[in-house]
């Protein structure tokens, strides 16, 4: 997916940048990049942190840059920052979101306005955020350009914009699907995805940007340019998965929610008698601990996960690197696991293939039985909105797998949503056979809504539901599978 982080301050923002910034790389794995501007003009710095932590790639570029203004990004799409030269002057600009109507953009501006892309031949496609500039420059102005884009495109774009004259934008997607958090401290301000780095700077929260908002800022505070919308769809994932456990989003920390799921999971499992609740590293700590609480039974690691070099495995777009990460990154510890009845708490289920290689470890280490509970409903479509897995189709779903296999292609997915549906009944029990495990069950809707503490109505449930909120509204994001609106 990707993050970001925005500073403008009296003095020099470097420092608060490099270290906001380094506060999103759970976000992404591909890139990370610096722009600041001082009095020495744009200084710019991107790499590739594929094989190497962000903090690692940019001390050298720490000690070279000064400004009181800066951008930085996390990036899993294109190279960023860009800077920019435009009519409107030369911006900086970094983007985090997923556009799914691209090419039509693409070739709308280079009807209307001859624009000139650049194609990179690694990833056969125009970054995101070169689009995105492009689409802001055929305005009259910054702000009309931002208004202009969130019109434009389908899926989300939030993004940070800093100008020659030394002016700071930050703007939220349409809908509010991922967070920009605003802190404050004497003489600066930040803009960031992820509110946990705000208090190892010394910021304050100040609040949170609506869905749609833009804001300028100063070092003294923030101005709205463009007010928000009413309609919110914040990705209820954040609290599943790949928020940072530290962090709250619309007043809603994640470590919180993630042990009300984990409660929940465990008011659901009447009469299932185990010896320990564990979790699966890293997300499903938290789950687990919630779950041990309410049942009043015994939490314990059985597995250790090795962090200094494994990024996440469901990141590699080659599925026998992801079997290799996913077999490689978590250690057992067999005196936790030897003849012992072990339930499990994970964040989802997405291929399978992390499960069910780490059921067959246990088994192999003398493990009586392996139960496993997922903080989420089964993960039914794709993404379509923030890019927060690399799927690149519904059948990398283990779930759509099953359907297609039952049903063929055009199969009524909704059905299989409804968890007191006899098709829903037989896709956990499919999963659970196809896995290996001695039994199996997934939050409801219902209890991750109510874990999470948000109206239901506030919250992007798509990858579980099919619904959202752009499709009530009538003004689709697009993409979705047999979408009415796709191709408007």
């Amino acid at each position: 997916m990707g993050g970001f982080c925005g500073v403008t301050a009296e003095g020099d923002c470097v420092g608060d940048l490099f270290f906001g910034t380094d506060y999103h790389s759970h976000l992404g794995t591909h890139r990370g990049g610096m722009a600041v501007l001082g009095e020495k003009g744009f200084q710019r710095s991107i790499h590739d942190i594929g094989n190497a932590p962000f903090r690692s790639k940019f001390e050298h570029d720490v000690a070279r840059f000064a400004g009181e203004v800066g951008i930085g990004v996390i990036s899993d799409t294109d190279p960023q920052p860009l800077v920019m030269s435009s009519r409107l002057g030369t911006f900086g600009i970094v983007t985090v979101g997923l556009i799914t109507n691209i090419a039509e953009l693409i070739r709308e501006l280079f009807e209307e306005n001859s624009a000139q892309l650049q194609y990179s031949t690694n990833s056969g496609m125009v970054g995101p955020t070169e689009v995105v500039s492009a689409l802001i420059a055929t305005q009259s102005s910054i702000i009309e350009g931002v208004k202009y884009v969130q019109r434009k495109i389908r899926g989300s774009c939030s993004l940070l914009i800093m100008t020659e004259d030394r002016r700071l934008y930050a703007a939220r997607d349409r809908y509010g699907r991922t967070p920009v958090v605003i802190g404050r401290k004497d003489g600066a301000t930040v803009a960031l995805m992820e509110s946990c780095a705000l208090p190892n700077l010394g910021y304050a929260h100040l609040r949170d940007l609506g869905p749609g908002e833009m804001v300028e800022m100063e070092p003294d505070g923030v101005t709205t340019v463009i007010e928000p919308g009413g309609e919110l769809a914040i990705c209820a994932f954040l609290w599943v998965y790949y928020g940072y456990p530290a962090s709250s989003y619309e007043g809603r920390n994640v470590e919180m929610a993630r042990y009300r799921c984990g409660s929940a999971l465990a008011k659901r499992d009447t009469g299932m008698d185990v010896d320990a609740a564990c979790g699966i590293p890293d997300s499903g700590t938290s789950h687990a601990l919630g779950y041990a609480h309410e049942k009043c039974i015994k939490y314990c690691r059985p597995f250790v996960k090795y962090t200094p070099t494994w990024a996440r495995s469901f990141m590699p777009s080659d599925q026998s690197q992801r079997e290799k990460v996913a077999s490689m990154k978590l250690i057992p510890i067999p005196g936790l696991i030897k003849d012992r009845r072990l339930v499990f708490c994970d964040d989802s289920i997405v291929r399978g293939t992390q499960l069910g290689k780490q059921a067959d470890r246990l088994y192999g280490e003398g493990c009586r039985e392996t139960h496993v509970r997922i903080a989420c409903p089964p993960l039914l479509y794709p993404c379509r909105f923030i890019n927060f897995s690399r799927s690149k189709n519904e059948y990398d779903l283990i779930t759509r797998r099953y359907v297609r296999g039952k049903e063929g292609e055009n199969a009524d997915i909704a059905k299989y949503a409804d968890p007191e549906g006899e098709p829903y009944r037989g896709m956990v029990e499919y999963i659970r056979e196809k896995l290996n495990l001695t039994s199996l069950a997934f939050q409801t809707v219902d209890d991750l809504v109510n874990a999470i503490g948000l109206p239901r109505e506030k919250l992007c449930l798509y990858c579980w539901t099919g619904e959202d909120v752009s499709l009530r509204g009538g003004g689709c994001s697009g993409g979705c599978p047999a979408c009415p609106h796709e191709g408007r």
